[in-house]
């Protein structure tokens, strides 16, 4: 008993690794370099990989080669922003990479990538004291803002290593709060993606499967999800998922009409996003399982926003597919949260999916 307690506590710590790691890697729409190299890490292992050519990366492993292809996809890029110009005082403006919200912007530490190193800074714009009363009214205006590194002019920030294009990224560290299953990280939107597909296909290993099983890190998904695009067309899957983040709705102020998942309470299927109307039979298949396994499922929707599941569907005739995540509270800011229980309970419920998978199960879903 105590040799297999071992193990499986030795696996959760790799998980976990892998998580912070992921987390972890500055990565931005366009700039994904880093947190690819961390997930080639853990797939490597695992079988064949590969990228296309925006750089998403795509590991394949294989249970039946003559079986459907099931393509399990997370994104790389985390919401940040891109360097346009620095001010005669040294002062950065710069491009807000996906959907930020400006209230939580301001006074946040973040680093920018220079191709010396990266350097920290900080959000700023003019504070409240010195506002006008209707300006105070107002959400502060992103275009207002800059980004303050302690340069003294702009010559000194080029010697730094600063110029247009560089990456800035949030500052926050990995943190496992006091309740040890609650984990706060910038970035879960999408790395818990990433790190679930990396997991299930560590689960399939030495397991019989019907199919052959791509898990994938898309890349620019924030800005139009267009890896999704190019690995689908690389892949040509006969089956497609997308793991991303819910909306968790279980804080004061949220009510179930506007978010219904809640930490610690299983995996969430969206039941619509602004991209997609999930195949109703994948759906079901998905549903079905997780009762079978005895795993809690909650149902969500996204008004609005789209997933890499909406461009999946779109490949050759069209691709049965279903976006699967986990509750998220504090999504796209510098500190979000999700339970580690959430996690788990996806990857066995996925990896139980994926068995189920044959021929003549996605024939059924594609007539």
């Amino acid at each position: 008993m105590s040799e297999i307690t071992n193990d499986m506590e030795t696996c959760m710590d790799d998980t976990l690794e892998m998580m912070q790691a992921l987390t972890s890697a500055p990565g931005v729409p366009g700039q994904e370099r880093a947190v690819r190299d961390v997930m080639r890490r853990y797939l490597e292992p695992l079988g064949e990989v590969q990228t296309d050519h925006l750089g998403s990366i795509i590991g394949r492993k294989v249970g039946n080669a003559d079986g459907p292809k099931i393509m399990m996809a997370g994104h790389l890029d985390e919401i940040g922003f891109m360097v346009t110009r620095i001010t005669d005082e040294g002062f950065l403006k710069f491009q807000t990479l996906g959907g930020w919200w400006s209230q939580v912007m301001l006074a946040q530490r973040v680093e920018v990538y220079t191709r010396n190193g990266p350097i920290i800074g900080v959000i700023g714009s003019k504070p409240p004291h010195i506002l006008q009363e209707e300006e105070r009214k107002k959400p502060a205006d992103q275009k207002a803002m800059y980004i303050d590194v302690g340069a003294a002019s702009r010559s000194e920030a080029e010697a730094w290593g600063i110029r247009p294009g560089d990456m800035v990224v949030p500052s926050s560290s990995w943190t496992e709060m006091h309740n040890p299953r609650l984990l706060m990280a910038k970035a879960w939107d999408n790395r818990f993606g990433c790190a679930l597909a990396i997991e299930v296909l560590r689960r399939l290993q030495g397991i019989g499967h019907p199919n052959v099983v791509y898990g994938v890190g898309t890349v620019q998904e924030e800005v139009g999800l267009r890896g999704a695009t190019t690995s689908t067309n690389l892949i040509g899957p006969d089956i497609g998922f997308a793991f991303d983040t819910g909306i968790a709705g279980d804080m004061p102020g949220i009510g179930p009409d506007e978010a219904a998942g809640k930490l610690g309470k299983g995996p969430v299927i969206l039941i619509f996003d602004g991209s997609l109307v999930p195949h109703t039979g994948l759906r079901d298949l998905v549903s079905e399982v997780a009762e079978q396994e005895g795993i809690p499922i909650q149902y969500d929707r996204i008004g609005g926003g789209g997933t890499d599941a909406g461009k999946i569907q779109l490949y050759g005739a069209g691709v049965p597919s279903l976006v699967v995540g986990v509750a998220v509270r504090y999504i796209h800011t510098h500190a979000a949260i999700l339970h580690r229980d959430d996690f788990d309970q996806a990857a066995r419920l996925m990896t139980a999916v994926v068995t189920r998978l044959d021929t003549a199960a996605v024939a059924r879903l594609r007539s």
